[in-house]
Protein backbone atom coordinates (compact mmCIF):
# COMPACT_ATOMS: atom_id res chain seq x y z
CA UNK A 1 0.00 0.00 0.00
CA UNK A 2 2.86 2.35 0.84
CA UNK A 3 4.50 1.56 -2.50
CA UNK A 4 1.29 2.38 -4.39
CA UNK A 5 0.98 5.72 -2.57
CA UNK A 6 4.61 6.52 -3.34
CA UNK A 7 4.09 5.73 -7.02
CA UNK A 8 0.98 7.91 -7.19
CA UNK A 9 2.80 10.76 -5.42
CA UNK A 10 5.74 10.47 -7.83
CA UNK A 11 3.40 10.48 -10.83
CA UNK A 12 1.56 13.56 -9.54
CA UNK A 13 4.88 15.36 -9.03
CA UNK A 14 6.05 14.44 -12.53
CA UNK A 15 2.83 15.65 -14.15
CA UNK A 16 2.83 18.89 -12.17
CA UNK A 17 6.42 19.54 -13.19
CA UNK A 18 5.78 18.58 -16.82
CA UNK A 19 2.84 20.90 -17.41
CA UNK A 20 3.61 23.84 -15.15
CA UNK A 21 7.33 24.31 -15.86
CA UNK A 22 8.32 25.71 -19.26
CA UNK A 23 11.43 27.73 -18.35
CA UNK A 24 14.12 27.94 -15.70
CA UNK A 25 16.57 25.32 -14.39
CA UNK A 26 13.96 22.52 -14.48
CA UNK A 27 12.82 23.21 -18.05
CA UNK A 28 14.75 20.30 -19.60
CA UNK A 29 13.52 17.87 -16.98
CA UNK A 30 9.96 19.11 -17.48
CA UNK A 31 10.33 18.75 -21.24
CA UNK A 32 11.50 15.13 -20.87
CA UNK A 33 8.58 14.44 -18.55
CA UNK A 34 6.13 15.76 -21.15
CA UNK A 35 7.64 13.57 -23.87
CA UNK A 36 7.52 10.57 -21.53
CA UNK A 37 3.86 11.23 -20.69
CA UNK A 38 2.94 11.07 -24.38
CA UNK A 39 4.72 7.74 -24.74
CA UNK A 40 2.91 6.33 -21.70
CA UNK A 41 -0.45 7.50 -23.07
CA UNK A 42 0.30 5.85 -26.43
CA UNK A 43 1.33 2.64 -24.68
CA UNK A 44 -2.03 2.65 -22.85
CA UNK A 45 -3.71 3.20 -26.21
CA UNK A 46 -2.11 0.23 -27.99
CA UNK A 47 -2.80 -2.01 -25.01
CA UNK A 48 -6.49 -1.07 -25.10
CA UNK A 49 -7.00 -1.07 -28.89
CA UNK A 50 -7.40 -4.84 -29.40
CA UNK A 51 -9.80 -5.08 -26.45
CA UNK A 52 -12.04 -2.07 -25.97
CA UNK A 53 -13.16 0.88 -28.07
CA UNK A 54 -14.26 2.86 -24.98
CA UNK A 55 -10.92 2.44 -23.21
CA UNK A 56 -9.12 3.28 -26.46
CA UNK A 57 -11.08 6.54 -26.74
CA UNK A 58 -10.00 7.61 -23.25
CA UNK A 59 -6.36 6.88 -24.10
CA UNK A 60 -6.74 8.63 -27.48
CA UNK A 61 -8.07 11.82 -25.94
CA UNK A 62 -5.24 11.82 -23.40
CA UNK A 63 -2.57 11.11 -26.00
CA UNK A 64 -3.92 13.75 -28.40
CA UNK A 65 -4.07 16.45 -25.74
CA UNK A 66 -0.57 15.62 -24.49
CA UNK A 67 0.83 15.64 -28.03
CA UNK A 68 -0.58 19.11 -28.68
CA UNK A 69 1.05 20.37 -25.49
CA UNK A 70 4.36 18.64 -26.19
CA UNK A 71 5.17 18.90 -29.90
CA UNK A 72 7.55 21.86 -30.45
CA UNK A 73 6.25 24.43 -32.93
CA UNK A 74 9.74 24.90 -34.37
CA UNK A 75 9.62 21.42 -35.96
CA UNK A 76 6.27 21.90 -37.68
CA UNK A 77 7.29 23.83 -40.84
CA UNK A 78 9.79 21.21 -42.00
CA UNK A 79 7.43 18.33 -41.20
CA UNK A 80 4.43 19.98 -42.87
CA UNK A 81 6.46 20.47 -46.04
CA UNK A 82 6.57 16.69 -46.54
CA UNK A 83 3.80 15.19 -48.72
CA UNK A 84 3.44 12.31 -46.25
CA UNK A 85 2.23 14.89 -43.72
CA UNK A 86 0.39 17.65 -45.59
CA UNK A 87 -1.63 15.21 -47.70
CA UNK A 88 -3.19 13.75 -44.54
CA UNK A 89 -4.16 17.26 -43.42
CA UNK A 90 -5.48 18.07 -46.89
CA UNK A 91 -7.84 15.09 -46.78
CA UNK A 92 -9.18 16.22 -43.41
CA UNK A 93 -9.58 19.82 -44.63
CA UNK A 94 -11.50 18.47 -47.63
CA UNK A 95 -13.82 16.65 -45.22
CA UNK A 96 -14.48 19.94 -43.41
CA UNK A 97 -15.02 21.80 -46.68
CA UNK A 98 -17.31 19.04 -47.95
CA UNK A 99 -19.98 20.05 -45.44
CA UNK A 100 -20.61 23.13 -47.61
CA UNK A 101 -22.10 21.08 -50.47
CA UNK A 102 -23.62 18.27 -48.38
CA UNK A 103 -27.16 19.46 -49.05
CA UNK A 104 -29.84 17.71 -47.02
CA UNK A 105 -27.34 15.59 -45.05
CA UNK A 106 -28.20 15.32 -41.32
CA UNK A 107 -25.74 17.06 -39.00
CA UNK A 108 -24.88 13.85 -37.14
CA UNK A 109 -23.80 12.17 -40.41
CA UNK A 110 -21.55 15.14 -41.21
CA UNK A 111 -19.97 15.04 -37.75
CA UNK A 112 -19.46 11.28 -38.01
CA UNK A 113 -17.65 11.59 -41.33
CA UNK A 114 -15.46 14.45 -40.09
CA UNK A 115 -14.56 12.32 -37.09
CA UNK A 116 -13.52 9.45 -39.36
CA UNK A 117 -11.12 11.71 -41.25
CA UNK A 118 -9.93 13.58 -38.16
CA UNK A 119 -7.68 10.74 -37.03
CA UNK A 120 -5.38 11.42 -39.99
CA UNK A 121 -4.29 14.72 -38.42
CA UNK A 122 -2.48 12.78 -35.70
CA UNK A 123 0.03 11.34 -38.19
CA UNK A 124 1.88 14.66 -38.42
CA UNK A 125 1.98 15.01 -34.62
CA UNK A 126 3.49 11.53 -34.35
CA UNK A 127 6.03 12.35 -37.07
CA UNK A 128 7.30 15.24 -34.96
CA UNK A 129 7.10 13.46 -31.59
CA UNK A 130 9.05 10.37 -32.65
CA UNK A 131 11.81 12.40 -34.21
CA UNK A 132 12.53 13.30 -30.57
CA UNK A 133 11.30 10.39 -28.44
CA UNK A 134 13.39 7.24 -28.11
CA UNK A 135 10.52 5.06 -26.85
CA UNK A 136 8.90 3.87 -30.07
CA UNK A 137 9.88 0.31 -29.16
CA UNK A 138 7.62 0.62 -26.09
CA UNK A 139 4.57 1.17 -28.26
CA UNK A 140 5.38 -1.68 -30.64
CA UNK A 141 6.28 -4.08 -27.82
CA UNK A 142 3.12 -3.44 -25.82
CA UNK A 143 0.93 -3.71 -28.93
CA UNK A 144 2.37 -7.14 -29.69
CA UNK A 145 2.10 -8.14 -26.00
CA UNK A 146 -1.56 -7.07 -25.86
CA UNK A 147 -2.28 -9.10 -28.98
CA UNK A 148 -0.43 -12.10 -27.55
CA UNK A 149 -2.71 -12.06 -24.52
CA UNK A 150 -5.72 -11.78 -26.85
CA UNK A 151 -4.26 -14.64 -28.92
CA UNK A 152 -4.12 -16.93 -25.88
CA UNK A 153 -7.64 -15.87 -24.95
CA UNK A 154 -8.80 -16.59 -28.51
CA UNK A 155 -7.50 -20.15 -28.34
CA UNK A 156 -9.26 -20.53 -24.98
CA UNK A 157 -12.56 -19.24 -26.38
CA UNK A 158 -12.19 -21.55 -29.37
CA UNK A 159 -11.94 -24.50 -26.98
CA UNK A 160 -14.55 -23.20 -24.50
CA UNK A 161 -16.91 -20.67 -26.20
CA UNK A 162 -18.45 -19.72 -22.84
CA UNK A 163 -15.24 -17.85 -21.98
CA UNK A 164 -16.02 -15.10 -24.52
CA UNK A 165 -16.75 -11.68 -23.01
CA UNK A 166 -18.97 -10.81 -25.99
CA UNK A 167 -20.84 -13.72 -27.54
CA UNK A 168 -21.31 -12.99 -31.23
CA UNK A 169 -21.21 -16.58 -32.37
CA UNK A 170 -17.77 -16.06 -33.91
CA UNK A 171 -15.34 -18.92 -33.26
CA UNK A 172 -12.35 -17.91 -31.18
CA UNK A 173 -13.45 -14.27 -30.84
CA UNK A 174 -13.48 -13.10 -27.22
CA UNK A 175 -14.00 -9.36 -27.74
CA UNK A 176 -14.86 -7.04 -30.64
CA UNK A 177 -15.09 -9.06 -33.88
CA UNK A 178 -13.10 -11.37 -36.12
CA UNK A 179 -12.29 -8.62 -38.64
CA UNK A 180 -10.50 -6.45 -36.06
CA UNK A 181 -8.86 -9.49 -34.50
CA UNK A 182 -7.53 -10.67 -37.87
CA UNK A 183 -6.15 -7.20 -38.63
CA UNK A 184 -4.11 -7.07 -35.43
CA UNK A 185 -2.98 -10.69 -35.55
CA UNK A 186 -1.83 -10.42 -39.18
CA UNK A 187 0.17 -7.24 -38.53
CA UNK A 188 1.83 -8.77 -35.46
CA UNK A 189 2.65 -11.99 -37.33
CA UNK A 190 4.31 -10.17 -40.23
CA UNK A 191 6.22 -7.80 -37.93
CA UNK A 192 7.52 -10.75 -35.92
CA UNK A 193 8.62 -12.49 -39.13
CA UNK A 194 10.53 -9.35 -40.10
CA UNK A 195 12.20 -9.24 -36.68
CA UNK A 196 13.00 -12.96 -36.86
CA UNK A 197 14.71 -12.57 -40.24
CA UNK A 198 16.65 -9.55 -38.99
CA UNK A 199 17.86 -11.26 -35.81
CA UNK A 200 18.79 -14.42 -37.75
CA UNK A 201 21.00 -12.31 -40.02
CA UNK A 202 22.71 -11.04 -36.87
CA UNK A 203 23.37 -14.68 -35.84
CA UNK A 204 21.01 -14.50 -32.84
CA UNK A 205 19.36 -17.76 -33.78
CA UNK A 206 17.59 -18.58 -30.52
CA UNK A 207 15.87 -15.22 -30.44
CA UNK A 208 14.99 -15.57 -34.12
CA UNK A 209 13.41 -18.98 -33.48
CA UNK A 210 11.42 -17.57 -30.57
CA UNK A 211 10.10 -14.70 -32.69
CA UNK A 212 9.27 -17.09 -35.53
CA UNK A 213 7.36 -19.32 -33.09
CA UNK A 214 5.26 -16.35 -31.91
CA UNK A 215 4.55 -15.40 -35.53
CA UNK A 216 3.50 -18.97 -36.25
CA UNK A 217 1.10 -18.91 -33.28
CA UNK A 218 -0.67 -15.91 -34.82
CA UNK A 219 -0.77 -17.50 -38.28
CA UNK A 220 -2.15 -20.79 -36.93
CA UNK A 221 -4.94 -18.90 -35.20
CA UNK A 222 -5.85 -17.20 -38.47
CA UNK A 223 -5.69 -20.50 -40.36
CA UNK A 224 -7.51 -22.82 -37.96
CA UNK A 225 -9.59 -20.67 -35.59
CA UNK A 226 -11.03 -17.65 -37.40
CA UNK A 227 -9.95 -15.24 -40.10
CA UNK A 228 -11.42 -12.31 -41.99
CA UNK A 229 -11.52 -13.14 -45.68
CA UNK A 230 -9.81 -9.84 -46.47
CA UNK A 231 -6.78 -11.15 -44.55
CA UNK A 232 -6.45 -13.91 -47.15
CA UNK A 233 -5.64 -11.12 -49.61
CA UNK A 234 -3.34 -8.85 -47.62
CA UNK A 235 -1.44 -11.36 -45.44
CA UNK A 236 0.41 -13.19 -48.28
CA UNK A 237 1.32 -9.86 -49.90
CA UNK A 238 2.63 -8.47 -46.60
CA UNK A 239 4.78 -11.57 -46.12
CA UNK A 240 6.13 -11.26 -49.66
CA UNK A 241 7.01 -7.61 -48.99
CA UNK A 242 8.96 -8.60 -45.87
CA UNK A 243 10.77 -11.43 -47.65
CA UNK A 244 11.52 -9.23 -50.65
CA UNK A 245 12.99 -6.47 -48.49
CA UNK A 246 14.92 -8.83 -46.20
CA UNK A 247 16.29 -11.52 -48.54
CA UNK A 248 18.02 -11.58 -51.89
CA UNK A 249 18.40 -14.03 -54.77
CA UNK A 250 18.24 -17.69 -53.87
CA UNK A 251 17.23 -17.06 -50.27
CA UNK A 252 14.19 -15.10 -51.41
CA UNK A 253 13.22 -17.80 -53.92
CA UNK A 254 13.62 -20.51 -51.28
CA UNK A 255 11.56 -18.52 -48.77
CA UNK A 256 8.76 -17.97 -51.31
CA UNK A 257 8.75 -21.69 -52.17
CA UNK A 258 8.55 -22.58 -48.46
CA UNK A 259 5.73 -20.06 -48.00
CA UNK A 260 3.81 -21.60 -50.90
CA UNK A 261 4.18 -25.07 -49.38
CA UNK A 262 2.94 -23.81 -46.01
CA UNK A 263 -0.07 -22.13 -47.63
CA UNK A 264 -1.02 -25.33 -49.48
CA UNK A 265 -0.57 -27.40 -46.31
CA UNK A 266 -2.70 -24.98 -44.29
CA UNK A 267 -5.38 -25.05 -46.97
CA UNK A 268 -5.45 -28.85 -47.04
CA UNK A 269 -5.61 -29.13 -43.23
CA UNK A 270 -7.91 -26.24 -42.34
CA UNK A 271 -11.70 -26.54 -42.63
CA UNK A 272 -11.79 -22.89 -41.52
CA UNK A 273 -9.94 -21.69 -44.63
CA UNK A 274 -11.86 -23.98 -46.98
CA UNK A 275 -15.20 -22.81 -45.59
CA UNK A 276 -14.27 -19.12 -45.74
CA UNK A 277 -13.15 -19.33 -49.38
CA UNK A 278 -16.09 -21.50 -50.48
CA UNK A 279 -18.52 -19.00 -48.99
CA UNK A 280 -17.12 -16.26 -51.22
CA UNK A 281 -18.39 -18.07 -54.31
CA UNK A 282 -21.72 -19.14 -52.82
CA UNK A 283 -22.42 -15.63 -51.49
CA UNK A 284 -21.41 -13.93 -54.74
CA UNK A 285 -23.84 -16.17 -56.62
CA UNK A 286 -26.68 -14.72 -54.52
CA UNK A 287 -26.14 -11.24 -55.94
CA UNK A 288 -29.19 -10.20 -57.94
CA UNK A 289 -31.40 -12.93 -56.49
CA UNK A 290 -34.12 -12.65 -53.79
CA UNK A 291 -32.77 -12.58 -50.24
CA UNK A 292 -33.04 -15.98 -48.59
CA UNK A 293 -34.43 -16.78 -45.13
CA UNK A 294 -31.04 -16.20 -43.51
CA UNK A 295 -30.94 -12.58 -44.66
CA UNK A 296 -28.48 -10.87 -47.04
CA UNK A 297 -24.97 -12.32 -47.19
CA UNK A 298 -21.73 -10.39 -47.02
CA UNK A 299 -20.36 -10.78 -50.57
CA UNK A 300 -23.72 -10.10 -52.24
CA UNK A 301 -24.19 -7.00 -50.05
CA UNK A 302 -20.78 -5.66 -51.07
CA UNK A 303 -21.53 -6.12 -54.75
CA UNK A 304 -24.82 -4.26 -54.29
CA UNK A 305 -23.09 -1.43 -52.39
CA UNK A 306 -20.38 -1.11 -55.04
CA UNK A 307 -22.83 -1.07 -57.95
CA UNK A 308 -24.97 1.61 -56.33
CA UNK A 309 -21.94 3.63 -55.22
CA UNK A 310 -20.58 3.79 -58.76
CA UNK A 311 -23.95 5.06 -59.95
CA UNK A 312 -23.98 7.74 -57.23
CA UNK A 313 -20.42 8.81 -58.10
CA UNK A 314 -21.36 9.28 -61.75
CA UNK A 315 -23.94 11.91 -60.74
CA UNK A 316 -21.32 14.05 -58.93
CA UNK A 317 -17.91 12.93 -60.19
CA UNK A 318 -15.73 15.96 -59.40
CA UNK A 319 -16.42 16.93 -55.77
CA UNK A 320 -18.94 14.28 -54.73
CA UNK A 321 -22.15 14.69 -52.78
CA UNK A 322 -20.58 16.21 -49.66
CA UNK A 323 -19.39 15.07 -46.26
CA UNK A 324 -21.61 12.42 -44.68
CA UNK A 325 -23.86 12.00 -47.73
CA UNK A 326 -23.48 8.22 -48.12
CA UNK A 327 -26.36 7.08 -45.91
CA UNK A 328 -28.70 9.71 -47.38
CA UNK A 329 -27.95 8.54 -50.94
CA UNK A 330 -28.61 4.90 -50.13
CA UNK A 331 -31.79 5.75 -48.17
CA UNK A 332 -33.24 7.74 -51.08
CA UNK A 333 -32.45 5.00 -53.56
CA UNK A 334 -33.94 2.27 -51.33
CA UNK A 335 -37.41 3.83 -51.16
CA UNK A 336 -40.04 1.42 -52.49
CA UNK A 337 -37.49 -1.35 -53.20
CA UNK A 338 -37.02 -4.83 -51.76
CA UNK A 339 -34.29 -7.41 -51.12
CA UNK A 340 -30.71 -6.22 -51.59
CA UNK A 341 -31.84 -3.02 -53.29
CA UNK A 342 -33.55 -1.96 -50.05
CA UNK A 343 -30.33 -2.01 -48.02
CA UNK A 344 -29.22 1.30 -46.50
CA UNK A 345 -25.63 1.87 -45.34
CA UNK A 346 -23.17 4.61 -44.45
CA UNK A 347 -20.27 2.35 -45.41
CA UNK A 348 -19.89 1.13 -49.02
CA UNK A 349 -17.13 -1.29 -47.90
CA UNK A 350 -14.49 0.16 -50.20
CA UNK A 351 -12.28 3.06 -49.13
CA UNK A 352 -12.00 4.65 -52.56
CA UNK A 353 -15.77 4.57 -53.05
CA UNK A 354 -16.32 5.90 -49.52
CA UNK A 355 -14.18 8.91 -50.44
CA UNK A 356 -15.54 9.30 -53.99
CA UNK A 357 -19.16 9.38 -52.82
CA UNK A 358 -18.44 12.31 -50.54
CA UNK A 359 -15.61 14.24 -52.24
CA UNK A 360 -15.44 12.89 -55.78
CA UNK A 361 -12.33 12.74 -57.93
CA UNK A 362 -10.62 15.40 -55.80
CA UNK A 363 -10.92 13.21 -52.72
CA UNK A 364 -9.73 10.09 -54.55
CA UNK A 365 -6.64 11.89 -55.83
CA UNK A 366 -5.78 13.03 -52.31
CA UNK A 367 -6.41 9.55 -50.85
CA UNK A 368 -4.18 7.73 -53.31
CA UNK A 369 -1.55 10.48 -53.25
CA UNK A 370 -1.41 10.06 -49.46
CA UNK A 371 -1.00 6.28 -49.72
CA UNK A 372 1.73 6.67 -52.36
CA UNK A 373 3.53 9.30 -50.26
CA UNK A 374 3.52 6.95 -47.28
CA UNK A 375 4.82 4.08 -49.42
CA UNK A 376 7.61 6.37 -50.67
CA UNK A 377 8.47 7.42 -47.11
CA UNK A 378 9.18 3.82 -46.14
CA UNK A 379 11.65 3.03 -48.91
CA UNK A 380 14.41 3.49 -46.32
CA UNK A 381 16.25 0.48 -44.82
CA UNK A 382 15.63 -0.77 -41.29
CA UNK A 383 12.83 -2.36 -39.29
CA UNK A 384 10.90 0.87 -38.69
CA UNK A 385 10.57 1.53 -42.44
CA UNK A 386 9.64 -2.09 -43.12
CA UNK A 387 6.97 -2.07 -40.41
CA UNK A 388 5.51 1.15 -41.77
CA UNK A 389 5.56 -0.28 -45.29
CA UNK A 390 3.62 -3.45 -44.41
CA UNK A 391 1.09 -1.38 -42.43
CA UNK A 392 0.42 0.78 -45.52
CA UNK A 393 0.20 -2.30 -47.77
CA UNK A 394 -2.25 -3.91 -45.34
CA UNK A 395 -4.43 -0.80 -45.28
CA UNK A 396 -4.47 -0.36 -49.06
CA UNK A 397 -5.37 -4.01 -49.76
CA UNK A 398 -7.84 -4.22 -46.89
CA UNK A 399 -9.50 -1.05 -48.16
CA UNK A 400 -10.40 -2.78 -51.41
CA UNK A 401 -13.14 -4.63 -49.50
CA UNK A 402 -13.68 -2.34 -46.51
CA UNK A 403 -13.41 1.34 -45.58
CA UNK A 404 -10.50 0.54 -43.27
CA UNK A 405 -9.08 4.03 -43.11
CA UNK A 406 -12.38 5.27 -41.69
CA UNK A 407 -12.98 2.25 -39.42
CA UNK A 408 -11.98 2.77 -35.79
CA UNK A 409 -9.58 -0.09 -35.07
CA UNK A 410 -8.04 -0.47 -38.53
CA UNK A 411 -7.83 3.29 -39.03
CA UNK A 412 -6.01 3.91 -35.76
CA UNK A 413 -3.61 1.04 -36.39
CA UNK A 414 -2.72 2.77 -39.67
CA UNK A 415 -2.30 6.18 -38.03
CA UNK A 416 -0.09 4.84 -35.22
CA UNK A 417 2.02 2.59 -37.45
CA UNK A 418 2.61 5.25 -40.11
CA UNK A 419 3.05 8.10 -37.62
CA UNK A 420 5.50 6.33 -35.31
CA UNK A 421 7.48 4.50 -38.00
CA UNK A 422 7.52 7.68 -40.10
CA UNK A 423 8.93 9.68 -37.20
CA UNK A 424 11.74 7.16 -36.78
CA UNK A 425 12.53 7.20 -40.50
CA UNK A 426 12.65 11.01 -40.55
CA UNK A 427 14.97 10.98 -37.52
CA UNK A 428 17.26 8.50 -39.27
CA UNK A 429 17.34 10.73 -42.34
CA UNK A 430 18.17 13.77 -40.24
CA UNK A 431 20.96 11.87 -38.49
CA UNK A 432 22.38 10.66 -41.80
CA UNK A 433 22.29 14.18 -43.22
Amino acid sequence: MIQVRSAVAWLATELRLAFTTFSGPDADRARNARVRSVDVALVCLVIALPWSTAASLVALISAGALLLLTVPLSMWPKTLARPACWLTLALFILALAGTAWAHGVPAHDKVRSIGQAYKLTMIGLLFVHYQESRRAAWVFGFFVASNLVLLAYSYGVFAVPQLALIDKGQAGVAVKNYIDQSQGFALCAVALVALAVDTARRHRRRLALGLAALALAFVLNLAFVNVARTALVYLPVMLLVVLGRSLNGRRFAAAVAALAVLVLAAWAASPNLQTKVARIFSETAQFGTPVGPGGPVSAAMRLEYWEKSLAFVRTAPLIGHGTGATRMLFARDAEGKTDLEALVTANPHNQTLAVALQWGLVGCLLLWAMWLAHLALFRAPGFAALFGLVAVVQNILGSLFNSHLFDFYEGWIYVLAVGIAGGLVLRQRAAAA
